[in-house]
């Protein structure tokens, strides 16, 4: 019988493998975005919400770590599955094709690695910016937390940071939009039908997140931090 670590080795067993990662990242991005949109909410929703993952204490650290545990396995196995596919076939084919309907081959589906590469060097930087990032403190009802709501307002106020992240937003949706559909085909999802509606659903759900992302930056930088009608600093 084969031992956990050589059945995820197996081509199927990374497919499963692939899926399971690839939907917990999509989960952990739909929450990391609802915390983000708290920026627009009450003037201390989003430093009270940052205090409240900070208090978790050992269990924000097992999460993190998890996470990014999660991260890597899902990178290094995209990864190497794109090596194996080159080595095996060098050129390109000029036409894609699959059995039974048509292709799901798309310039998303073809960059899958490209994307995931600048995804995981976006991630490190992103956590360097404001997880580890310089932040001061802010006094909310008698409690002093992190004032992560400044730092993000400071931070998008440059147009390095508020286009850089835009740019990077939309290969995240290019990303999301084929790897929603792998993930839950690589779960056995195998009917036509099925497999035909998730592909849609998928790549709607990965317009929105892209859009939810893509619009903090934006927002922040063309409406002036502070100043913003929809964000309330006093």
């Amino acid at each position: 019988m084969p031992s956990i670590i050589e059945a995820f080795q197996s081509q199927v067993g990374r497919k499963i493998l692939t899926g399971l990662t690839g939907v917990l990242l999509v989960l952990f991005i739909v929450f990391h975005l609802v915390g983000n949109l708290a920026i627009f909410g009450d003037p201390n929703a989003m430093n009270s919400y940052s205090h409240f993952l900070h208090q978790l204490g050992p269990l924000l650290w097992i999460a993190r770590v998890g996470l990014l545990l999660i991260f890597v396995v899902h990178a290094w196995i995209g990864i190497s599955i794109w090596f194996g596919k080159k080595k095996a076939r060098p050129q390109d084919y000029k036409v894609y094709s699959s059995k039974g309907g048509p292709s799901k081959q798309s310039l998303s589906s073809r960059s899958m690695a490209f994307t995931g590469v600048v995804l995981l060097i976006f991630v490190i930087f992103h956590v360097n910016t404001f997880a580890l990032g310089d932040m001061g403190t802010v006094t909310v009802d008698g409690v002093e937390m992190h004032d992560i709501k400044t730092l993000v307002l400071d931070t998008f106020a440059n147009p390095f940071y508020a286009f850089g992240y835009t740019f990077v937003m939309m290969l995240l949706g290019a990303h999301l939009g084929h790897g929603i559909w792998s993930a839950f085909t690589s779960l056995t999802l195998s009917s036509p039908k099925a497999s035909a509606m998730v592909y849609t659903v998928g790549v709607i759900v990965a317009v929105i997140l892209a859009i939810g992302f893509l619009f903090i930056p934006l927002y922040i930088y063309f409406a002036g931090g502070c100043e913003a009608a929809l964000i309330n600093c006093n």
